[in-house]
Parts: structure tokens; C-alpha cells; sequence
């Protein structure tokens, strides 16, 4: 049987896949420190259950709107208004199945084959997979430690043809931790305009911001027809599994979106959309408060290692350089991995020569990380591995 090439040239998710192998270990007896997964490790904060069990007991159960529920999709629509000055409505809402469904739609609709789509590296691993699938064209521009992650204009403007349909933006970023600033911000406004681009904005991490103010791509009204917001309930309120994301835009790109899920998944777990809308009244700086103190530590403990990275401004990643040791990433991934250790290869992100270590993880697993690494440093100076 012959399958379709678009699937079969597509990797699983790395992140996903490595977890899984370290899952797999740790079921079989080895003590392994997973620190591979973009997961935070706090319990769902109480009320959210509380919302869900109880709108279960209520009743609501069945289908709903495709778009997602009025109640949610309005309160939604005020919050990023609140935060972001905007003047977004419910028609400007559509929620979805985590924010993985949120990029698929968005890709969906406005991908033709051929189109091509500018992705930074390194970038999140499902982004191309994704644009592949749909049949679309990556075109990956490289950005570097020097410059805080943050791309350079010029690479950029030579990336833009005339097959290019959007430019993907993640601030906070995934993996580096990195946030764009109001002047690269800025720049890619008036660029989206100048080219007729589509900017997807990937802000899934917005709220897990420890040092300078956020900047959303939605504050700059001049291109705000150009924007299309992803974001997610996942990070920010430890609800990975509840599997709520959503799509902001304009309402005719929503409209147009709400047709593809229609089609694929009719509407988001009931009861997850009312945890979802308790979600939004909670507040979630403790978790905040607590990913800072654990990035400050691993910063001193790295540090102290003479590792090479920048320190993250958000999200609950470090991107770490591991060129210097004499292994590819996949193969210093393999062998910490035999010393109790998981973490991600940067290749997976599209940028060899590095590691990806999440801190959404205990202090006393960042604890174990920090002498598990240092031990293997040693072995690997000592050139005893």
C-alpha cells in the first residue's frame, strides 16, 4: 500500500519522542531526570477542575458552536483587550484543540502549494512539519547567541520572494527562551505591510516573562489585519492536557477557520472549555514567580559549569552550546541519557551543536540535572566516556 509522501517524509515530534524513551526507561527501573518536555509541573490549579466537574454535573456535555462557546470565545476576546489594548469581539475568536490545532488551521487556510512560510532557527519542531503537511514550503532563516536570537533584517529580506505567504513569529521563544523587542516587532508591522505578508504570531509562552515588558504583535494596529494570534491555556495554567488553545484574527480569517474544524474537529472538549473560562480569572504569577527562581539557579549552576548560552527572558527553557565537547547533539543526548538525563538535541529545533533543557520541572530534578551534567563534563574532559 502505498501511503502519502507528504506524511511519510515527516519525523515525529522529537520532544514528544525523547520523553517517551525516557518514559520508557524509567518504567523499566532507570532513575532518569526528564527534562525534555515543554510541560509545566505544577496541578492544574483547583477552580479550573472545579469549573470542569462542575459544568460535567451541569449537564454540559454536549456539542457545542464549532467556533467554541460564546461565553469563552468573549472572554477571551476581553482579556487580550485588556492586556494589549485591543478591540478584538467573539467573532475574532475561534478556540481549538490545544495550540497545535490553532497553527494547523491557520496553515490550512492560507497555504496554496508552493507558498512559502519564514520560520527563525531555531524554531519549534512542529512548525515545519505542519507546513509540509499542507503543503507548503519552509524557509528557514538562521538567527544567532550574538544577537539574542533576535533575526537579523537583512537575512530576512533576502529570505522574501514572491511565493512568500507568512512570516511565524514565537516570543517567548521555543526554544532559546528569547523575546522579540518593540523594534524588530516593529520593523516586521511595517515589513507585513510593505510585502502584503501574513504574520503569525506564536504566543503561546506571553505570561512566562521574568525580566524586561512583553511586546504582542497584536499592539501594532497599523498591521493588525496582517495578524493572526495563536495562543494556548496550556503553558500559562498548567493545562497541557486539557487541550484548549485559540486562534485570534480577523473575522473573516476566523470564519474561514471555524469551516476547517467544522470538518476535522467539530468543537473542543465541552467541559475543558469551561475550565478554560474559570481559567481566565486565575492568577498565575506564583507559577511565574517559581519557573524565575528556578531559571536564576540554573543560571549560577551552568555558569559555575562555563557553559555557553543566554540567559532566558522567558518561557522555562535554556539553549544550551554543547559544539565544544566533541559530539554532535545527538550523540551528547544519547550518552547523558545513559548517565540519567533527557534532554532535547537543538537539530530538533534545526540548529545542531546544542541542547534543550526545560526548568518546568521540581527543584530537586534541576538539582539532580546540574550533578548529573556535571559529572558527564567531567567524564567527557577526563575522556572516560
Amino acid at each position: 500500500m502505498e501511503l502519502s509522501k507528504k506524511v511519510s517524509s515527516i519525523q515525529p515530534s522529537a520532544t514528544i519522542e525523547l520523553n517517551s524513551k525516557a518514559l520508557e526507561l524509567q518504567n523499566k527501573g532507570k532513575k532518569v531526570t526528564r527534562l525534555t518536555a515543554g510541560e509545566p509541573d505544577f496541578d492544574t490549579p483547583t477552580p479550573i477542575v472545579e469549573a470542569a466537574y462542575t459544568a460535567m454535573k451541569e449537564g454540559k456535555t454536549k456539542y457545542t458552536d464549532s467556533k467554541g462557546i460564546k461565553e469563552l470565545r468573549s472572554k477571551i476576546a476581553e482579556y487580550i483587550n485588556q492586556k494589549y489594548m485591543c478591540e478584538y469581539d467573539y467573532n475574532n475568536v475561534l478556540v481549538t484543540n490545544g495550540g497545535k490545532q490553532a497553527l494547523f488551521n491557520v496553515l490550512l487556510l492560507l497555504i496554496n502549494p508552493g507558498d512559502e512560510i519564514i520560520l527563525f532557527d531555531p524554531s519549534w519542531v512542529s512548525y515545519e512539519a505542519q507546513i509540509k503537511m499542507v503543503g507548503g514550503t519552509p524557509i528557514h532563516v538562521k538567527t544567532f547567541s550574538k544577537d539574542n536570537y533576535v533575526p537579523n533584517t537583512k537575512e530576512l529580506e533576502t529570505a522574501i520572494t514572491n511565493k512568500t505567504k507568512a512570516i511565524i513569529l514565537n516570543s517567548p521563544n521555543n526554544p532559546t527562551g528569547a523575546i522579540y523587542d518593540k523594534n524588530f516587532l516593529s520593523y516586521i508591522s511595517k515589513l507585513s505591510i510593505e510585502k502584503d505578508i501574513i504574520i503569525i504570531s506564536d504566543e503561546v509562552y506571553d505570561t512566562l516573562v521574568y525580566d524586561d515588558e512583553y511586546i504582542s504583535m497584536v499592539m501594532f494596529k497599523e498591521s493588525i489585519k496582517n495578524t493572526i494570534l495563536v495562543n494556548s491555556f496550556s503553558k500559562s495554567w498548567s493545562m497541557t492536557g486539557w487541550r484548549v488553545g485559540y486562534t485570534i484574527a480577523s473575522k473573516e480569517l476566523i470564519s474561514q477557520m471555524a469551516k476547517i474544524q467544522s470538518h476535522s474537529t467539530s468543537n473542543v472538549n465541552t467541559p475543558s472549555q469551561y475550565a478554560a473560562l474559570k481559567a481566565l480569572d486565575i492568577d498565575n504569577s506564583y507559577m511565574v514567580k517559581e519557573f524565575k527562581k528556578r531559571r536564576d539557579y540554573l543560571f549560577e549552576e551552568f555558569s559555575k559549569l562555563g557553559l555557553k548560552f543566554i540567559k532566558p527572558k522567558g518561557a522555562f527553557y535554556y539553549f544550551l552550546d554543547i559544539s565544544d565537547f566533541g559530539l554532535s547533539d545527538k550523540e551528547f543526548c544519547d550518552k547523558l541519557l545513559n548517565y540519567g538525563l533527557a534532554v532535547v538535541p537543538g537539530s530538533a529545533f534545526y540548529y545542531d551543536g546544542y541542547i534543550r533543557l526545560s526548568f518546568a520541572a521540581s527543584m530537586e530534578d534541576l538539582k539532580n540535572a546540574v550533578e548529573i551534567l556535571k559529572t558527564f563534563i567531567d567524564d567527557l574532559e577526563k575522556k572516560t566516556i
